[in-house]
């Protein structure tokens, strides 16, 4: 099985079109027709069907797409690699981050990183944590940021932990629930879950977290300025990190709540692959996640970022 042939299908499902897969691939269409034919009879089934539009995968054809795929990403990531132990620091680094890390961390430690290693191309993926942790298992980022999930398998990642984030409830300003003094006054209350589903999110576990029931979900969102916008419309209560919560923009739209329970405790990690030997660029990108969160820290104050009272 040769790489030109399995290029020829992912070409061609993705294009789906084989005059289109051949000119991605700067082959005539026959030449491109044959190397999937060439695998067809290696495999001995039916990679593509025709159709009135193109050419589309048989589910043979998506197990073969899928598993090509893959093998293309771990060839890549071991010529990078292998460059990069020779000292050449170049390629490329996807990073996967939730919309608080993006917001808070990895300003910073782009500014820092891009700084010393030019030559090697970042990309921010920003996404529920769930599915940054789909795509770190598959090999499509090579870093996952965000809060520690509660029943996370063991040893399937290596974590390390960047630095305490406090999580502060927040509403538009003048809102008279600003004024609430217990988290069982807001429980009637509407607020915006950062999550896939009113299932999950900062809202749900913080209401559990003190014996009470989740709050009705107002809105889903998964951006922090989406956030921000539904909370500054006084339609909802939202949690944002003090820092974010704090800054001098924020405060002219935004009335912090102060709580008896206090804030919302949470710890901000990266994870890696644990069956997969990292690659020069993302073992020094940790090392600068690990200065731009200790900068934070010290920022917050000793108390670690607890909210003021």
């Amino acid at each position: 099985m040769k790489l030109t042939n399995l290029r020829a299908l992912v070409a061609a499902i993705e294009e789906g079109s084989l005059r289109a897969a051949g000119k991605r691939l700067g082959v005539s269409q026959p030449a491109l027709t044959k190397l999937i034919r060439e695998l067809e009879r290696e495999l001995a089934t039916t990679l593509l069907v025709r159709s009135t539009t193109g050419v589309v995968a048989t589910a043979q054809g998506m197990v073969m797409y899928e598993r090509a795929v893959a093998a293309e990403r771990e060839l890549l990531q071991a010529v990078e690699q292998i460059r990069q132990l020779d000292g050449h620091m170049t390629g490329a680094l996807t990073i996967g981050a939730v919309p608080l890390a993006v917001m808070l961390l990895v300003p910073e430690t782009l500014r820092t990183f891009g700084s010393a290693f030019p030559g090697i191309q970042l990309r921010i993926s920003e996404e529920l944590y769930i599915a940054q942790l789909t795509r770190l298992r598959k090999g499509e980022v090579d870093i996952a940021l965000g809060p520690l999930p509660p029943e996370l398998p063991p040893g399937e990642f290596v974590v390390e932990t960047l630095m305490p984030i406090t999580m502060v409830p927040v509403v538009r300003k003048g809102d008279p629930l600003a004024r609430a003094s217990s988290l069982r006054e807001l429980v009637s209350a509407p607020w915006v879950y950062t999550g896939a589903s009113s299932d999950s999110g900062y809202a749900r576990t913080f209401f559990e977290l003190h014996g009470l029931p989740a709050p009705p979900a107002g809105a889903l969102v998964n951006s922090t300025l989406g956030l921000l916008s539904i909370v500054a419309s006084g339609k909802c209560i939202g949690l944002l990190p003090q820092q974010i919560a704090t800054h001098p923009i924020a405060t002219q739209y935004l009335d912090t709540i102060e709580l008896a329970e206090g804030p919302l405790q949470l710890t901000l990690c990266a994870l890696t692959r644990s069956d997969v030997h990292l690659k020069p660029s993302v073992r020094q990108f940790m090392a600068h996640l690990h200065r731009a969160a200790h900068h934070l820290t010290q920022e917050a104050g000793p108390a670690g970022g607890a909210a003021k009272r």
